[in-house]
């Protein structure tokens, strides 16, 4: 079986025409790589997008290409190469595959600030790309599901006074499938067990090694103070910000997982059920940091999405029918306070 890469915009009738393809081997999409959603520090953010075909739902589903807070371009052709995007396309999502400021030269508090951007930018040209502001689900695995549950949990209105229209758009999302993610960075593995600055190990510890600048010395200087360290990874634990109007939570994790401990799954499952938010975790026996075949568990992704992003069977976030799928991105106040 061969695994296609289309880049570009080229079209399945002139992959046909050229003779490159038979027509069962047609893809299911096609790719525009490195589309610019902002700039940092002199650098792009990125992402590709792979638009399906004639078979257009309007939803879109943005791909958050991370590992351990990793990230680049090479990632997006590996997910593309195991297959992860296809069966989204193939049911009509168009997909997003972004690639974040990677640690280690970024931390992730602003690593979580590009994701922010990126659905930000997906939303202020939604009409471009021909999707439904108001249909947005996102996914990832280890770092890339602690990203995707961060942006379901704390994702925003946007800023009404910001220069640039796209920060004046909603961040939010109606729905969220994350494989293996942290969740809770003072309650990890065990309650009161905190992972502070500097304390994940090699080479995940640059990702939180949380610095301030020091505006006398004209340097970033490392956090020292603990209650410090403490409030900056609370800020970045997702489980912080749960709330009864998040949106559908599917949660995957292997119960071998030495990296990522289960209970950083069953934990936040067990805080959106108290609040009312439809959430499922669903245990790999046996599986670790990651399996093989993960490809296969985007079947399982897809129906959720399916499930609530559906044109004709819109829902809210508590699962009642309503005129828009999943959370507003135009009413409420999303943890303004905290």
């Amino acid at each position: 079986m061969r695994t296609w890469v289309v880049t570009g915009v080229l079209s399945a009738a002139a992959l046909l025409s050229a003779g490159l393809v038979r027509a069962d081997e047609v893809p299911s999409f096609t790719r525009t790589r490195d589309v610019i959603y902002g700039r940092k520090a002199g650098l792009a953010l990125t992402m590709d997008v792979f638009k399906p075909g004639k078979n257009a739902n309007g939803a879109a589903v943005i791909a958050i290409c991370s590992g351990g807070w990793f990230s680049k371009p090479e990632t997006i052709d590996l997910m593309n190469g195991m297959g992860i995007f296809k069966t989204f396309t193939r049911r009509g999502y168009t997909v997003f595959a972004v690639v974040h400021g990677s640690q280690p030269k970024f931390t992730v508090p602003e690593i979580v600030e590009d994701i922010n951007r990126a659905v930000r930018f997906i939303r202020y040209h939604a009409a471009d790309y021909g999707v439904d502001a108001e249909r947005f689900a996102i996914m990832g695995a280890s770092a890339g599901g602690h990203l995707s549950l961060m942006q379901a949990m704390a994702g925003d209105l946007g800023n009404s006074d910001a220069k640039d229209p796209i920060d004046r758009v909603s961040s939010r999302v109606q729905a969220v499938a994350a494989f293996f993610p942290p969740t809770d960075l003072l309650n990890y593995g065990a309650k009161g067990r905190e992972m502070l600055a500097r304390s994940f190990q090699k080479p995940f510890t640059a990702a939180v090694d949380y610095r301030v600048f020091d505006d006398e010395k004209k340097l970033y200087v490392p956090v020292a103070d603990q209650e410090k360290q403490r409030e900056i990874s609370r800020s970045i634990s997702p489980i912080t910000f749960v709330t009864p109007d998040d949106p559908p939570t599917l949660l995957i994790h292997g119960d071998k997982d030495q990296l990522v401990p289960l209970q950083q799954s069953e934990e936040i499952r067990d805080k959106l059920k108290e609040v009312g938010v439809p959430v499922e975790l669903i245990v790999k026996k046996g599986a670790k940091h990651g399996w093989p075949d993960i490809a296969d568990d985007m079947v399982t992704c897809a129906d959720w999405f399916d499930k609530y992003l559906s044109k004709d069977k819109k829902v809210d976030a508590n699962g009642k029918k309503t005129e828009s799928a999943g959370r507003s991105t135009e009413t409420g106040d999303k943890k303004a306070s905290q």
